[in-house]
């Protein structure tokens, strides 16, 4: 399953965009800021819509250069209400893979998100073999799922994601505090509590991790 992130400070316009990509069995996380959007670049999106004019001080402009810095093939598509031909060559000058002037067919959309991804993850010889053996288990993460012996692990989202998380920052620990922010994201409100009950789960879905916890801070993911 394909991962998409958006990025645009229409609601109403980003939540039908969601629905439609939902539909064709994407996983579509929206953001409706450039701050938020940078904070969950751990996420491993395989897509990227950006709106190019944002609240705040990050646009779409700025998003694209980090998000190509850690992963240059990472495929993004801009989308704006502004239809001047500058905005469009800039964009896909700064490595965007698709432009659309806004407002947009949400069919359209989806037509060019397939297109994109077919190309890109079809074409990109090393995914294929975009996986890592840990411990006995293979983590596959343009699939976003982990096998043993072949045989498939059941990983919820968040399960997937806190182990992504570990296996991107292996030795090194963290509190609960950041692993929530780095895996429910920092608009999170709640008890800390459910990062002890998701690392519970995780253990007992995959008793080889050798995660240590770390008593009165958080945990640690051992090689």
């Amino acid at each position: 399953m394909y991962k998409i992130a958006i990025v645009e400070d229409e609601t109403n316009l980003s939540a039908l965009t969601k629905k439609y990509l939902e539909k064709e069995g994407y996983e579509v996380i929206t953001f409706d800021n450039g701050e938020d959007a940078i904070k969950a670049l751990n996420s491993n999106f395989d897509l990227w819509i950006l709106d190019i004019m944002l609240p705040g001080d990050i646009s779409g402009y700025d998003l694209i250069k980090i998000i190509k810095e850690k992963n240059k093939i990472t495929p993004v598509i801009f989308t704006s209400a502004r239809v001047e031909e500058f905005d469009r060559i800039t964009g896909l000058g700064m490595g965007s893979d698709d432009y659309l002037a806004k407002p947009y067919s949400n069919r359209e959309l989806v037509l060019r998100v397939k297109n994109i991804l077919n190309r890109v993850y079809s074409n990109y010889e090393t995914k294929v073999s975009n996986t890592e053996n840990f411990n006995g288990y293979t983590i596959d993460y343009d699939k976003r799922i982990v096998t043993e012996n072949d045989v498939n692990i059941n990983l919820t989202s968040k399960e997937y994601d806190l182990l992504l998380f570990l296996l991107k920052n292996k030795t090194k620990a963290f509190s609960r505090d950041q692993i929530l922010d780095n895996v429910w994201g920092s608009d999170y409100f709640g008890s800390d509590r459910v990062v002890d009950d998701l690392m519970r789960r995780l253990r007992q879905k995959m008793p080889r991790l050798s995660v240590e916890t770390i008593y009165g801070f958080g945990y640690r993911l051992l090689v």
